[in-house]
């Protein structure tokens, strides 16, 4: 056997040395965490974490499909490996309309205002690197810009009844969107951020949220995957409380899908 062969992984699984590989990636982020008591942000975890837990679930995503939950203190980077059976149009056409239906739920029987949640949420997918601190990369410098993009931030204090906006990145949405697997009519390109020497670009979506009754309909046509709870993993050595704030961000406007609202008050 030649040396180039020998050195050749056998199994798939075995993860190259120093190499890149391909996720898909969705992270969320608490809108007006900082406005919220250590007691209450310590609450805001454990709902969020339940809730993602749930929506993965009822996606039929399991634990086999995932890197472990990467912590940021007031959002959660969610790491999904290729599979076949877990396509980009399963995020968006499933995984974020049912986490949207459930925060509706949560909040309308929550009593205490500060416990409410509402989200912003990023999908893209891209090259990644793992070390023993964490994951790291150009596409997650992108998507984290993406979700910390200012107009972004406006847009959900607009749109009130709504507890979720969605961004893509222009990946996703001229692979995805465009090419007509989702209806690309509820999209805005509302982002625009500067990642390195590029400029990327995102569009917006408020989602209507997935009902009980569709998602058990939906998920008797799938195959049930196994589901496990998952671990969690740093970020480029940060640990829980330390999420990274250097976005820059060139909005382009301030509703979504013509959902306009007067603003909220603090909180």
């Amino acid at each position: 056997m030649s040396i180039l062969l020998a050195a050749v992984p056998t199994s798939l699984d075995v993860r190259l040395p120093d190499g890149p590989v391909h996720r898909l990636i969705f992270a969320v982020d608490i809108e007006g965490s900082t406005e919220r008591t250590n007691p209450a942000k310590g609450e805001l975890r454990r709902i969020l974490y339940d809730l993602l837990d749930r929506a993965l679930e009822a996606a039929g995503i399991g634990a086999r499909h995932l890197e472990p939950y990467t912590d940021r203190g007031d959002s959660v980077l969610i790491l999904i490996k290729p599979h076949d059976d877990v396509p980009k149009t399963l995020l968006l056409g499933q995984l974020v309309p049912i986490l949207t239906a459930l925060l509706a739920e949560h909040n309308a029987a929550v009593t205490r205002p500060e416990l409410r949640v509402r989200l912003r949420a990023v999908v893209h997918a891209g090259e990644i690197h793992e070390d023993d601190r964490g994951f790291y990369g150009d596409d997650l410098d992108a998507a984290f810009r993406l979700l910390e993009a200012q107009s972004l931030k406006k847009a959900l204090k607009k749109a009130t009844t709504s507890p979720l906006i969605l961004v893509v990145s222009e990946e996703i949405f001229h692979g995805i969107v465009e090419q007509g697997y989702l209806d690309g009519t509820s999209f805005e390109p509302l982002v625009r951020v500067r990642v390195g020497r590029r400029q990327r670009r995102g569009w917006a979506q408020i989602p209507d949220p997935l009902t009980s009754a569709r998602t058990t309909v939906n998920r008797r046509t799938r195959r049930e995957l196994p589901y496990a709870p998952l671990s969690m993993a740093p970020l480029n050595g940060r640990g829980p409380g330390q999420p990274q704030r250097n976005s820059e961000n060139h909005g382009m406007g301030l509703s979504v899908n013509g959902r306009e609202a007067p603003r909220p008050g603090p909180g």
